[in-house]
């Protein structure tokens, strides 16, 4: 079936109206002729009167209407003093004398000149749309940047958590305000910016803030606005951009996502005539060219610096990179202090034991963590959240939700719960291991089952001897179905354990010089593509043989940490039993329960959790 495109369709829409005006007038028009009365001449009208033809007449100036005796109606004209009255009197024909109107005459001239005056219509109003159709395909080059207004305004107050980033953009807002307290001792405003962080750490609410802040014009765009499939229009665009500051100035840019357009140049096919290429060209010579622009700051955010090109971040474009990076656990309670003044807190609620089991949250995370507690608070009709809302609401976010629909055979779920089992002891026994929080055999996310550790505190660097630890734990869950089920009954639900194990044991050997047979040389170099939580890194050129050490190098190290695995659950066999049995039982169990189970002492769970739903569970059938 045809479709016709959206731009044609109002096209149609006007023929079709047209037609069916045209239509209409052509019916009221034939109506119009059907009802006319006969038109006599002046000649055939005083020959019809000598004749006794006439019935009655009307007349009205020089028009002369009436009825013939045959019951036919007639129209005809006299011309002046032509003494038609006194013939119409002598055969005694009726006569009825009206009053000259002008309106018949210009309701009949509007009736014929409708069809004329609506088709002129129709074509001013094509016309006009044809005009504003140009009008946009003229402005395709215009800049999309919005000039922000003072609704919603963020300032630096609902900031919490980058302290240092907002000292560096608060001198930038001093500047605008009070340039001559920088002029004075020769110092020039930075032309610009950029901000350089993680995802969901606060970049563009920085840029916000700086927009609430300042007492200048603020412009907003997205470096993907300036891309297009036709040649030259990102150049237009920014060259647009720059001149609508530049009426503006002072005044601030803020181009969000830059790496859209400031990728290095010559990577693409089309080289330097590339569409992407030319638009980044005309934006280095605008943020430094031949002509000044003063006045304008640029500011620009990304979380790839990486890709961006070298001659864009030099001094004299952007003059400062300022790292908006995850906050520590002060920020974090800071943030969530920002985040909970609309939320109703119950007095158990203590935003610093949240702060610092939350290591790694970015302030976006934080925010989605003080959402999902006062969504579940809601579902549960509570008129304050508490710190139970909290901690369902951080297991939700860090480990997924709970699956408890999901139907799992007695096998199954005995096998997990020895999987976690053993990562958990291997956790409990071995050096510099972080601490165990909870252990849950219910599935959730993509996992069946989850061991979850908890840095006491943030973590900067990590020792070889934390990295060896980290490795035996992962393999752990695999060794333990290897000692309960036999090698031949092990599952697939080590697979993600054995990918982020390899890839830390590659790192040790490969990039940070932690292998004493190749010493501290790097063999591969660090991508900035994440898989599984890790870096994915790629080989130097090096030769085959050195390759082939550097894979050896690797297997060593996964199988001394795969022994120190099989020693650790041999020695503790015991308490790998008991803590299954207690996962088979309970589901899921805290890290000081599990404390309290190995050590013989009654679980609290025992008297004071309430009873755990029940969740679907078949037979094992022995298959």
């Amino acid at each position: 079936m045809f479709k016709p495109k959206p731009q044609n369709q109002g096209f149609l829409i006007w023929i079709v109206l047209f037609l069916v005006v045209m239509g209409v007038s052509q019916a009221i028009g034939k109506k119009q002729l059907d009802k006319a009365p006969e038109r006599l001449t002046y000649t055939q009208l005083v020959h019809a009167v000598a004749t006794d033809a006439v019935a009655e007449v009307t007349l009205k100036n020089q028009a002369v209407t009436g009825t013939l005796k045959s019951g036919k109606k007639f129209e005809s004209f006299t011309p002046e003093e032509s003494g038609i009255v006194k013939l119409l009197q002598e055969h005694k024909v009726g006569i009825t004398a009206e009053p000259s109107d002008t309106s018949d005459s210009l309701t009949g001239a509007f009736i014929s000149w409708l069809p004329m005056i609506l088709f002129i219509g129709i074509w001013i109003v094509m016309m006009r749309q044809m005009a504003a159709s140009n009008g946009k395909a003229l402005s395709f080059g215009k800049s999309k940047a919005r000039l922000m207004s003072g609704k919603d305004k963020v300032t630096f107050s609902d900031i919490a958590g980058i302290e240092e980033a907002k000292q560096e953009l608060q001198e930038l807002v001093d500047f605008l305000k009070a340039p001559a307290k920088y002029q004075r001792l020769g110092g020039k405003i930075p032309k610009g910016c950029l901000l350089v962080g993680p995802p969901g750490t606060g970049k563009t609410l920085l840029a916000k803030a700086i927009a609430g802040e300042a007492e200048v014009p603020f412009f907003s765009i997205s470096g993907s606005d300036f891309v297009e499939m036709f040649v030259g229009v990102g150049a237009s665009r920014v060259r647009d951009m720059f001149d609508q500051a530049k009426k503006s100035a002072p005044c601030i840019v803020f181009v969000d996502e830059i790496d859209a357009v400031g990728r290095h140049r010559g990577a693409g096919l089309g080289g330097g005539n590339d569409e992407r290429e030319q638009t980044l060209n005309q934006l280095l010579v605008e943020m430094d060219g031949f002509e000044e622009n003063s006045g304008i700051i640029l500011l620009a955010a990304t979380n790839r610096p990486d890709v961006l090109d070298p001659a864009l971040l030099r001094p004299g474009r952007f003059d400062r990179q300022i790292v908006v990076s995850n906050p520590d656990v002060r920020g974090r309670e800071e943030i969530l202090r920002v985040h909970v003044k609309k939320v109703p807190l119950a007095p158990n609620v203590q935003l610093d034991v949240i702060a610092r089991g939350t290591p790694g949250f970015s302030g976006a995370d934080l925010a989605n963590l003080v959402n999902e507690a006062a969504l579940i608070a809601a579902r549960r009709n509570k008129t304050m959240v508490t710190m139970k809302e909290f901690e369902d609401a951080k297991d939700k976010v860090m480990m997924g939700t709970e699956r408890r629909s999901l139907v799992m055979d007695d096998k199954e779920k005995k096998m997990t719960a020895y999987h976690e089992a053993g990562h958990a002891i291997v956790s409990l026994h071995l050096p510099e291991s972080d601490p165990l929080h909870k252990v849950t055999i219910i599935p959730r996310g993509r996992a069946l089952g989850i061991t979850m550790q908890l840095p006491e505190k943030d973590k900067y660097s990590q020792s070889k001897q934390y990295l060896q630890t980290r490795l035996s734990i992962l393999f752990a869950g695999r060794v333990a179905e290897e000692m309960i089920f036999g090698k031949k009954n092990v599952s697939t639900g080590a697979s993600n354990d054995i990918a982020v194990a390899t890839a830390i044991a590659r790192k040790m050997v490969a990039e940070w010089g932690m292998s004493d047979a190749l010493g501290p040389i790097a063999y591969e170099e660090p991508e900035n593509e994440v898989f599984l939580g890790y870096s994915i890194s790629r080989r130097k050129t090096i030769a085959d043989e050195t390759a082939l050490r550097v894979d050896r190098e690797i297997r060593k190290m996964i199988d001394g940490a795969y022994a120190a695995t099989r020693d650790t659950l041999k020695k503790y066999k015991g308490e790998l039993d008991a803590l299954a049995r207690g996962l088979i039982e309970y589901e899921t169990l805290s890290g000081d329960e599990i404390k309290d189970l190995l050590a013989g002492k009654k679980i609290r769970s025992d008297e004071k959790r309430p009873p755990i739903p029940a969740r679907k569970t078949v037979p094992d059938s022995g298959k």
